[in-house]
């Protein structure tokens, strides 16, 4: 999935966002089929959210990294805002969040929340527990939402300025909604 620009939060906080979307949208709930299924797509997800710093991956990784999914699905799942915090607040206790300064990839000083030398899990699940926390203090749950696609169960993290984002993917929920309303309105023209 090609990544927004930096719009609402900074890089890392809209990073670690968007990491969690994806992440939550590998499991079966969302995306109708497992897709975090092997340690090669732990790897794939792994880099291509830069969490370059986990060391060696595992088949005893993968487990772990779908312990966080879950816990992030629920706390993107929860009708009940208050309940979404309880759930985030756990996930950043229970990954040993360890705040700190770094500068790297060309991009300034900005905060990580991962202990140095944290297992895969511990390290995505504090990035992206800490990222939420800073969207729920800012704007609560406006900024996430279920793809407004019909049939598509996958959820979305909005960061544009005016918040009027409403597919998962523009190239393909986004353009499957456009040619169904195009299709009707000729339908019902003619």
């Amino acid at each position: 999935m090609p990544r927004m620009a930096a719009t609402a939060f900074g890089h890392d906080i809209d990073c670690g966002l968007g990491a969690a979307i994806d992440l939550v949208n590998t499991a079966p709930e969302t995306g109708g089929a497992e897709l975090l299924d092997d340690v090669d797509a732990l790897r794939g997800f792994l880099s291509e959210h830069r969490f370059e710093t986990v060391g060696e991956i595992t088949p005893d990784h993968l487990p772990a990294v779908r312990a966080v999914r879950s816990r992030l699905l629920a706390v993107l799942g929860t009708e009940d805002f208050d309940e979404a915090v309880r759930l985030v607040n756990a996930l950043i206790t229970d990954t040993g969040t360890t705040p700190r300064l770094a500068r790297h990839d060309g991009h300034p000083w900005h905060m990580h929340y991962y202990a140095p030398g944290a297992a895969p899990s511990d390290h995505i699940g504090a990035e992206c527990a800490m990222s939420l926390a800073f969207a729920f203090a800012a704007d609560g749950r406006d900024r996430f939402r279920e793809c407004a696609s019909p049939g598509c169960r996958r959820l979305l993290v909005d960061l544009s300025r005016n918040r009027c984002k409403r597919f998962c993917d523009s190239r393909t929920c986004g353009n499957r909604a456009h040619v169904a309303a195009y299709r009707a309105r000729r339908r019902a023209a003619s």
